[in-house]
C-alpha cells in the first residue's frame, strides 16, 4: 500500500529552512525575510533586541511588493532602520 500511496499522492512537500542572517543597528538585529507571493516579493522580517536578558521580537510585514527578494529585503532593511529611529525601545510595547 505504501508503494501505491506514495505513487499517488504527489511530490513530497520538503521545507527548507534557510538561515538569516541578521543585521545589527543600534542594538537591534534586523533579519530580513521577503515572503514570495504571486511571482512577487513582499518586504517582511523581524527586529529583535535583548532586553533586560529577555529577547524581544516584533515581526514586520508590509503591504510594499516588490519584482525580487533582493530588492524586497533591501526595503525592509530601511524601513526597520527608520522605524528603529523613530520608535527605539517601544517598538516591544
Amino acid at each position: 500500500m505504501g508503494f501505491f500511496s506514495r505513487l499517488f499522492s504527489g511530490k513530497e512537500k520538503t521545507e527548507q529552512k534557510v538561515e538569516i542572517e541578521p543585521v545589527e543597528y543600534k542594538g537591534f538585529n534586523i533579519y530580513q525575510d521577503a515572503i514570495a507571493e504571486s511571482g512577487q516579493y513582499r518586504v517582511a522580517g523581524r527586529i529583535e533586541k535583548e532586553i533586560e536578558g529577555e529577547i524581544k521580537t516584533h515581526r514586520f510585514i508590509r503591504s510594499d511588493v516588490v519584482s525580487n527578494k533582493q530588492d524586497a529585503n533591501e526595503l525592509m532593511l530601511k524601513k526597520s532602520q527608520m522605524f528603529i529611529d523613530q520608535m527605539g525601545n517601544n517598538i516591544f510595547s
